[in-house]
């Protein structure tokens, strides 16, 4: 199948969002909002960087891609709406697991109303997929890393861990069905951050790298310190029974769990719980908020009775290549 006959074949026939003008067909999309800030992200997924055949089926691949991006829009408090798919396509991949990859896709997107607008494909050597999804959110509404405060309670969604621990089952072959769902196809906390809506101040950031890592980029932006208690941080019982060795350093930094980890003002915290309870999603108060003691806030963590500065750990894109260069 060429280009040309791919797009014509994953071409939506009707379209979800009243906003929407002109979709797919055209040089490019038009939409029109003027009531709303609009909010955009992007994310990429190589093959054997971030998942693999030995894992994922093509449909999981395009289900978690899209999860990621949506999960980037909840951290904002967006309401998704649309989304673009650019696809670098190598030999290896059939006219098949391609349709199969966008059904992925599809899927996730029809849960939110989304509709798909564009997105470019072209040939490499190894499947590349990238994301970008555009929402929208009421005016003055978006939630940004910077509203953290000192005296504000610091709190996640779900629990932490369970990715890691659902790739491990799938590389070892440990049938857990709980975690490999946890892995492939993630459950972003949009509708649980729609509903904060109604909280004048509130800190969201997307749990895709891990908490430590999350948590020091909150501090970093709004200039506080943090300080969790590992003791509080929620976690599967079953990956502390299943690894034993290592759920203590995937619950910190294990990622792509696309949980939340937020703060908010003492006052304000019972409308989040009330928010979760409506949405039926776990919420934790993990720890809180102090005045930085350096110019850019830190992360501390408190472990077997014992307080430890807590850096950002787990993959780092690009790192390795840097390491390798020194």
């Amino acid at each position: 199948m060429d280009e040309f006959s791919f797009i014509h074949s994953i071409q939506p026939r009707t379209y979800r969002q009243s906003s929407l003008i002109k979709g797919i067909s055209d040089d490019a999309a038009v939409f029109r909002q003027t009531s709303q800030d609009i909010v955009t992200a992007v994310d990429t997924m190589v093959e054997d960087v971030h998942f693999s055949k030995k894992t994922m089926s093509p449909y999981h691949v395009g289900y978690r891609v899209l999860a990621a991006n949506l999960s980037d829009l909840a951290a904002m408090g967006s309401t998704p709406a649309y989304y673009l798919v650019s696809l670098v396509v190598p030999p290896h991949w059939s006219e098949e697991e391609l349709q199969e990859l966008y059904t992925g896709m599809m899927s996730l997107a029809a849960e939110y109303r989304m509709d798909l607008i564009g997105g470019d494909t072209v040939s490499g050597k190894e499947l590349c997929v990238s994301i970008t999804v555009i929402g929208f959110a009421a005016k003055g509404k978006a939630r940004y890393r910077r509203h953290a405060r000192e005296g504000d309670i610091v709190f996640t969604t779900g629990t932490l861990g369970d990715s890691r621990a659902g790739l491990e089952c799938l590389l070892k072959e440990k049938p857990n069905e709980f975690l490999i769902s946890r892995h492939r196809t993630p459950d972003p906390r949009v509708h649980f951050a729609q509903r904060l809506e109604r909280v004048s101040r509130v800190c969201l950031n997307d749990i895709s790298d891990g908490i430590a890592s999350e948590s020091n980029e909150i501090a970093e932006e709004a200039g506080v310190d943090l300080y969790l208690d590992f003791s509080k941080l929620p976690y599967t019982k079953v990956i502390e029974e299943l690894f034993p060795d290592d759920y203590e350093d995937w619950v910190l930094s294990g990622g792509e769990d696309f949980e939340l980890i937020g703060t908010v003002g003492k006052k304000d915290w019972p409308f989040v719980q009330a928010a979760a309870a409506e949405e039926n999603v776990t919420v934790t108060e993990v720890g809180w908020c102090e005045p930085a003691k350096k110019a850019t806030g830190q992360v501390y963590l408190y472990q077997y009775n014992q307080r430890r500065l807590l850096e950002k750990s787990g993959y780092i894109h690009l790192q390795e290549d840097r390491d390798e260069d020194d």
